[in-house]
C-alpha cells in the first residue's frame, strides 16, 4: 500500500488464502512481529500513467489494494481522478472510512446500489486512463465498455488477484539440458520445474512481473499471465511459467 513517494518503509496487504501455495500461509501463520525478511525491489506492471490527463480507478473488494498507494500521490499532486470501489453492502462504511469518502472524487458502491460502468467511462476528457483491479467479471465489464466507447487500448489498465488454476496435464522439454518433465493438472509449470530440481527464474508467482518468462521453441502456450501483449500472445514464442500452461500435449522451452 506504500505510495511511490514513500521510500523509508513498505506497507503491504496479503490476503489469507486457505489453499495457499506458500506466501499467504507463511505470512499469516509463520511470520511474527520482529521477524526479519529479505526482500527484493518491488516490481509492478500496474503503475500510474504519468502523462494521463485524468485517472479513473475502479476496484472490487480486495482489488482496492493497489489504489491505496495511488491515492496519496494523486491527491498530493492535484491530479484529476475518480475512484469507484465496489464492495459488499456490509463493508460500505469501512471502505468509506478507509478511502476518505468525504472526498467528492471517491465513490463507494454497495451491492444493493445500481452502478453503471457506462456512466463512469462516458464523456471523459481525452487522455483519461482507466485502471481496474478486482473480480474477473468486473474487469471484463470495464474492458468491454471501454472498447465499445472507443478507448485506446493503451489507456485501459488491469491487474488481477486471481491465482493459478489447474488444467490438462502436459509435458515440457528443456532443450538445453535435454530434460522432459511432466506437469500435472493441479501444478503450475513453474512448480513442476522446481519439483524436478530446476532453478527457474521467478518473483511474483502471479503473472505480473515478467521475471519467469522463458522462450518457447515448440508447442502452443495457453497464456494466463498479465504481462505479455496481445501480439506476443499470438506469436506464442514466450511463456510465463508461473501461471500459463500448454494447449498442446508438449512444450519445448529454450532453457
Amino acid at each position: 500500500m506504500t505510495s511511490p513517494d514513500e521510500r523509508d518503509h513498505y506497507a503491504i496487504v496479503v490476503r489469507r488464502v486457505e489453499q495457499s501455495r506458500g506466501g499467504s500461509h507463511f505470512i499469516h501463520d509463520v511470520l511474527r512481529k520482529g521477524d526479519q525478511v529479505e526482500l527484493s525491489a518491488p516490481a509492478s506492471l500496474f503503475p500510474i500513467a504519468s502523462l494521463a490527463r485524468k485517472h479513473i480507478l475502479i476496484g472490487g473488494g480486495i482489488g482496492i489494494t493497489p489504489f491505496l498507494s495511488y491515492l496519496p500521490v494523486l491527491r498530493a499532486r492535484g491530479t484529476a481522478f475518480e475512484l469507484h470501489q465496489f464492495c459488499a453492502e456490509g463493508d460500505v462504511e469501512a471502505f468509506r472510512g478507509l478511502l476518505g469518502a468525504d472526498d467528492p472524487r471517491v465513490h463507494v458502491h454497495g451491492s444493493r446500489e445500481h452502478s453503471s460502468i457506462e456512466l463512469m467511462l462516458a464523456d471523459q476528457p481525452l487522455g483519461t486512463h482507466v485502471y481496474t483491479c478486482g473480480p474477473d467479471g468486473l474487469m471484463r465489464a470495464v474492458a468491454e465498455t471501454a472498447e465499445r466507447y472507443g478507448w485506446p487500448a493503451n489507456a485501459v489498465h488491469q491487474e488481477s488477484f486471481a491465482g493459478a488454476s489447474g488444467g490438462r496435464p502436459f509435458t515440457v522439454h528443456l532443450a538445453r539440458s535435454d530434460q522432459t518433465i511432466h506437469v500435472g493438472e493441479s501444478q503450475t509449470l513453474l512448480e513442476a520445474l522446481e519439483g524436478a530440481g530446476i532453478e527457474a527464474p521467478c518473483l511474483c508467482r502471479g503473472g505480473a512481473c515478467g521475471v519467469c518468462l522463458l522462450p518457447v521453441l515448440d508447442g502452443e502456450p495457453e497464456h494466463r499471465d498479465h504481462v505479455l501483449s496481445e501480439q506476443e500472445r499470438a506469436e506464442g514464442k514466450i511463456i510465463a511459467t508461473c501461471l500459463s500452461r500448454a494447449k498442446t500435449d508438449r512444450l519445448t522451452l529454450d532453457y
